[in-house]
């Protein structure tokens, strides 16, 4: 049998581990029985942690929020995927993460064992992240906007747009969209009465939130690849549909989700839809890729690749021609 105080901590792990426990699942999981459960669980309340008790057969107990955070347990997995995310953070699209990161780091690493020390160590030292040159974003910002979607509280806002034209928006928020580089909300726009996806970092909320609402279903399953598809084609003039002669992800390799989106026809081929304000952007987007393609839409499009075939070609044997 467990000596209490590491009874007690095995307790307060399995109540961080799990939503809900009965009390025989938890006598049973710590080898004592019901009436010593209820004594370690009033031993954990009177240390400060929330947990409630919960009616039915034999009882059962739920760790509960409290007004502050309680110490957390972390197995040795969990402990290092946190180190690990919180050293790569710096290069995140939230403003003040990388403070914030390593001042939680800091208390994270005076209490690691030496051996995930090492772990962390080691992997620190292989990995490089990347800045992000897109515009960050407040994280009350999103907490804002997460605790509206949890609420189903419509949001407004002042809204940039592309073009620097500014206007006021009434919403009704659904998901966060990150994609790597930009954060993204995808609402229901209470005045077009359509979906709409919206740069965060574009966004000026005004307060208070508005009334509630009853959630819709959702314009797509696939939430990211909706928010994709709408920021990659359907915000510009020319939107091109391409076949690729390259597998879905051999293309996705040199392709990222924030330019276009790809599609799987079948192991050798997939379709590339991806959009531009310029055929110039697209023609040399789409052969710089190097795979062998076809434009299915626009047929503007082939035009161009034909007229840029011709000035590469002239350029490619302007000084042959010279010389003869």
């Amino acid at each position: 049998m467990l000596e209490t105080s590491a009874r007690l901590l095995r307790l307060l792990a399995l109540l961080q581990a799990h939503r809900e426990w009965s009390g025989p699942d938890l006598a049973d999981r710590l080898k004592v029985s019901p009436r010593t459960v209820r004594r370690d669980v009033d031993k954990l309340r009177a240390l400060g942690y929330p947990i409630n008790a919960m009616g039915g057969v034999g009882g059962g107990y739920q760790l509960a929020a409290g007004a502050s955070l309680p110490p957390l347990l972390l197995d040795d997995e969990e402990a290092v995927a946190v180190a690990v995310g919180l050293r790569t953070a710096a290069g995140g699209a939230i403003t003040g993460i990388a403070e914030i990161s390593v001042r939680a780091l800091a208390k994270l690493d005076q209490v690691l064992p030496s051996r995930l020390r090492y772990q962390v160590n080691a992997l620190s030292a292989a990995l490089v992240t990347m800045p992000t040159l897109a515009p960050t974003v407040d994280p009350a910002m999103l907490t804002a906007i997460s605790s509206a979607v949890r609420d189903h509280e419509r949001l407004r806002f002042d809204y940039t747009a592309r073009d620097g034209s500014a206007t006021v928006r009434d919403v009704e928020p659904y998901r966060l969209v990150h994609d790597g580089q930009r954060w993204y909300l995808v609402a229901w726009d209470t005045r077009k009465e359509d979906w709409r996806s919206f740069r965060v970092d574009r966004m000026a909320l005004r307060i208070p939130n508005g009334p509630r609402f009853t959630p819709k279903p959702l314009p797509s399953e696939d939430m990211a690849s909706y928010v994709a598809s709408a920021v990659t084609s359907g915000q510009y003039r020319y939107r091109a549909v391409i076949k690729m002669h390259g597998s879905a992800g051999e293309v996705a390799l040199e392709v990222p989700p924030s330019l276009g989106v790809v599609e799987p026809l079948d192991d050798r081929t997939c379709v590339l839809r991806i959009g531009s304000t310029s055929l110039d952007h697209l023609a040399v987007w789409v052969a710089a890729f190097g795979f062998d393609f076809e434009v299915q839409e626009p047929p503007e499009l082939v035009e161009h690749l034909r007229t840029l075939s011709c000035r590469l070609h002239r350029a490619a044997w302007a000084r042959d021609g010279a010389r003869g």
